[in-house]
């Protein structure tokens, strides 16, 4: 069976994907800067910045790379462009010329939706210009850019999956705005809100988004893909969802909007769903799942 090896493979999306590859028996290496809980996975670990790292990570007979391994804070970028250019943008380059190198056939790079900027409340789609807002968003702009260039030049199979906020079971560890709901459930301290509340945005759960990166790897698509639930929600909303799915009223704080927060997020998944993925989580359910393993670890 075909090796895929999967950067960022020990963290919350990866472990998912991980776990699907495998069930379906392929060979998986992970490169992370941590150990993967996964058993019989070739693991290197260490920053893929480094070549010796990187020549270990991705070897002759890999058949595709799933590029997960990134600076993830849109906010943070703010303060330290430098270092999310070198493992946004530079990691990217670095994979997909040795993929060249090695005949690699397919490359799939985790990307977002950062990359249109602000569109206010227009529906995000595969075809709009890219305008980010911040360097993560022009980082990862840059990253689909360089991915589209070995498609186009190489022959590469390169897919940019835009992710909406993921969620989901196994993210204690995270600080995005789900997982702060849950902690203030367990009775810590309250969460921020930024601005008013009715910025909105759409909440994608795991497995749908692991059963996207599955149907990409599997039907050799090529080009930017949105992927997310098709459905927005307020954060005002999201609060009341989250003290339903708990049974716990959350205590929030209103604080001033951060700069590079887009005040929308509204997308249109039909090209994911013309794929064959029509994601199967809603909301409600998904945050009960959330809850239960809040509960379960805590």
């Amino acid at each position: 069976m075909a090796r895929v090896l999967v950067t960022g493979g020990a963290g919350f999306i990866g472990h998912a994907i991980v776990g699907r590859l495998k069930a379906m028996g392929f060979e998986v290496t992970v490169a992370d800067l941590n150990p993967s809980r996964h058993a019989d996975v070739e693991q290197v670990t260490g920053d893929l910045l480094d070549p010796q790292v990187r020549e270990k990570s991705l070897t002759p007979g890999t058949h595709a790379v799933i590029h997960l391994a990134a600076f993830t804070s849109v906010l943070k970028s703010l303060t330290d462009p430098y270092h999310v250019y070198d493992t946004n943008l530079k990691m990217t380059m670095d994979l997909l010329e040795r993929s060249r190198q090695l005949g690699v056939r397919q490359f799939l790079l985790a990307s977002s939706n950062a990359v249109v900027g602000n569109v206010q409340s227009t529906a995000i789609h595969e075809d709009m210009i890219l305008r980010p807002l911040t360097p993560y968003g022009a980082t990862k702009a840059g990253a689909e850019m360089l991915v589209t260039t070995y498609t186009h030049a190489y022959g590469l199979l390169g897919a940019s999956l835009r992710m909406t906020n993921v969620y989901g079971t196994g993210m204690m560890h995270k600080d995005s705005m789900i997982p702060r709901l849950m902690r203030a459930a367990l009775g810590h301290n309250a969460i921020q809100i930024y601005g008013d509340g009715e910025q909105v945005r759409d909440y994608i759960f795991l497995n749908d988004v692991a059963e996207s990166f599955i149907t990409v790897l599997k039907q050799g698509f090529t080009g930017p893909l949105t992927v997310g639930f098709g459905r927005s929600v307020s954060v005002k909303a999201l609060v009341q969802l989250a003290e339903e799915a708990t049974g716990h009223t959350i205590a929030t704080t209103h604080v001033s909007p951060k700069p590079g927060e887009m005040p929308a997020v509204v997308v249109d998944n039909s090209k994911l769903k013309h794929l064959g993925v029509t994601p199967q989580t809603d909301l409600p359910e998904g945050l009960m799942q959330v809850w239960d393993d809040f509960k379960r670890l805590a």
